[in-house]
């Protein structure tokens, strides 16, 4: 008992002690600017002051750089899952010779970082005409290996009687993927889903790299920008920072409580 209790503080403490940052960024874009630089420093703000907010968003247009973002993370998660999906499947049932050697081909693509290929990437987005578009924040980024990693390891654990019994029935492998292995994999679907938002919509170094317009320029491009501008702006600086991230934690407590949800369903089920 008191080692449990032990463990759930410690768990308290380091949870705090991680979201200390985001409370006083969030406490900092309720204040006025002479507050928050005040050497009579205390947390709280005395007055909320949201016009904070009000200027942040009418400094440079957060409107197209949000529709931007959104546009980019709906269509890169919906092909990611669809991609992963497949590949996955593949790995995971398909009989075809050189399947291991392939998959931890991709697996070690993992481990080159983002420089390495930029700049032929670049290059290649050059010559199809595709810089400043959204192709150029899509495509590149339409499959996922860890996606098709975390897919496929959950894939396999599926009985292998379901897949042959549907085979029996006549299904076609796409048919078995929709029908048999989706339904029974909504939990890593979820999870695969919520990272692909995350790291999209977080993105930074590709979009300023592809992009050079403000008509183009995602959220965090345009934060950036807008933290440049502003110098030393502090209130403004955080009540932006502070509407970027709001929409990415809602995103993930709704579907954290979906992969809750269907964890338990599919323990009911088992």
């Amino acid at each position: 008992m008191h080692k449990k209790l032990l463990i759930h503080l410690i768990l308290i403490i380091f949870g705090i002690t991680m979201m200390t940052p985001f409370i006083w960024m969030l406490l900092t874009s309720f204040k006025s600017p002479q507050e928050a630089i005040s050497q009579d420093f205390h947390l709280l703000p005395d007055k909320i002051d949201l016009s904070n907010y009000i200027k942040a968003w009418k400094k440079v247009p957060f409107t197209i750089y949000f529709e931007n973002t959104i546009i980019m993370t709906l269509f890169v998660t919906l092909i990611v899952l669809m991609t992963s999906s497949l590949a996955a499947f593949i790995f995971a049932w398909a009989d075809f010779k050189g399947k291991d050697v392939i998959f931890y081909f991709l697996l070690s693509m993992m481990m080159v970082p983002m420089p390495v290929f930029l700049i032929p990437n670049y290059i290649i987005l050059d010559k199809l005409n595709w810089l400043d578009t959204f192709y150029a924040l899509i495509v590149p980024w339409s499959i996922n290996i860890f996606s098709i990693f975390l897919l496929r390891q959950h894939f396999k654990t599926i009985p292998k009687d379901l897949i042959e019994a549907a085979v029996i029935d006549g299904c076609t492998p796409l048919k078995i993927l929709w029908h048999v292995v989706i339904p029974l994999s909504k939990p890593s679907l979820v999870t695969v889903g919520i990272f692909n938002i995350i790291g999209t919509w977080n993105s930074f170094m590709w979009p300023l790299v592809v992009t050079n317009s403000d008509d183009m320029r995602v959220i965090q491009v345009g934060l950036s920008f807008f933290n440049q501008g502003e110098g030393t702006q502090w209130t403004l600086q955080m009540a932006a920072a502070t509407f970027t991230i709001i929409p990415v934690l809602i995103i993930y407590f709704i579907a954290q409580r979906g992969i809750m949800a269907n964890f338990a369903r599919s323990g009911i089920k088992g």
